[in-house]
């Protein structure tokens, strides 16, 4: 078994090489802070970390893109708190809806920062997120805070079942399929339709898919 590197060690996933050379070249200059591996994708991270796993080599701190093929970033966060909840997570991404937010958060990410944040932030996150406490991009946060203030707006005025009605309808679904994918009457579908397009303050299906899509709700 190798000598683990001293200090904080990190590995990065991210599907874009020359995010993960800068993020190299930064950690380089960074004395207590070291990058151990890297991955392009979460399908790949998992195997790495498995495969470091049994030598022992686990990294402290997982820096993790979101939108990546094979793998996304939620079910790579869902999939490491349960293989290796050891490991702190941070979301270093260029999204910001909420959805995605929550979802990371649910699934134990420790910090959530954006792309265009300075490289003082991005350590200030590894950091925090090595200490177990929380880092969130102050315009993440900010956005946190102003729905905890109004939870009813946007897709938090929206049931369960009509949220679950808003991602077929930005499917394409008809009211009719919708009722017979829900097994309810095509009329109940229709009302569910009519009541969430209200609560968004919208006027069509079109508008109800893009709003979906943007929150994170189904992929586009």
């Amino acid at each position: 078994m190798s000598e683990q590197p001293k200090g904080i060690t990190v590995f990065v996933v991210d599907d874009h090489a020359v995010v993960r050379r800068g993020i190299a070249s930064f950690l380089e200059f960074v004395d207590d802070i070291t990058l151990i591996g890297e991955a392009a994708d979460g399908q790949e991270a998992l195997e790495k970390l498995d495969a470091m796993n049994a030598y022992g080599e686990l990294p402290d701190v997982v820096l993790l893109d979101l939108h990546m093929p094979r793998l996304d970033g939620v079910q790579t966060a869902a999939s490491l708190a349960e293989r290796h909840p050891a490991i702190r997570t941070v979301v270093l991404t260029s999204f910001t809806e909420m959805e995605r937010v929550h979802a990371a958060l649910a699934h134990g990410v420790s910090g959530y920062v954006l792309k265009d944040a300075s490289s003082d932030e991005v350590e200030a996150a590894i950091r925090a997120s090595h200490r177990n406490e929380v880092f969130l991009d102050t315009a993440i946060a900010r956005r946190l805070t102003q729905r905890l203030v109004t939870p009813s707006a946007g897709l938090g005025s929206l049931s369960a079942r009509e949220r679950e009605v808003l991602r077929l309808v930005a499917g394409g679904l008809s009211n009719r399929a919708i009722a017979d994918q829900l097994a309810i009457s095509e009329r109940t579908a229709r009302t569910h339709v009519s009541k969430l397009l209200a609560k968004l303050g919208l006027s069509s299906r079109t508008q109800a898919a893009l709003v979906a899509v943007r929150e994170g709700l189904v992929t586009p």
